[in-house]
């Protein structure tokens, strides 16, 4: 005859793994008697016209129409402006390197150009009127040519 497979450690194993479950079961039993969730009433959450979470439904009076073709999903369509052309003078200017940077006469900003940017040949001191693109490592100044 053959010994039984089950052995002492075996069978405290199955002891133990029963009695957790029925201590993981008592709990849930304990949550579910003391919970105060109650209905689905109870646990909903209203949004008034302000935009506050609240518990009492929406006044229906107060509600307005929104038709679909007002609501801007993202970022608002930029409306077309007439760019006009920026006054500045040139700061610095090497010739061999091929670039510069120009001043902004109305607010003092100075911006970079390179000979790429160039609509004519500039120099040291001479006013320019360019027009602004976002470089690599913020704005250049681009179509640059003699005022």
């Amino acid at each position: 005859m053959g010994r039984s497979q089950e052995t002492f450690s075996k069978k405290e194993k199955e002891k133990k793994k029963l009695k957790r479950r029925q201590e993981k079961a008592a709990k849930r039993e304990e949550r579910k008697a003391n919970s105060e969730g109650g209905s689905l009433e109870a646990m909903m959450a209203y949004v008034d016209e302000n935009g506050q979470i609240v518990d009492t439904p929406p006044d229906p009076a107060k509600k307005t129409k929104i038709k679909a073709k007002d609501i801007e999903i993202g970022v608002p369509k930029k409306e077309e402006q007439e760019e006009e052309e920026l006054v500045g003078k040139v700061a610095f200017f090497n010739e061999s390197k091929g670039y510069g940077f120009i001043n902004n006469i109305n607010n003092g900003e100075k911006y970079f150009f390179h000979v790429n940017g160039l609509l004519e040949d500039v120099a040291e001191n001479d006013k320019v009127t360019f027009d602004l693109e976002r470089g690599p490592k913020g704005m250049n100044a681009v179509s640059v040519k003699k005022v």
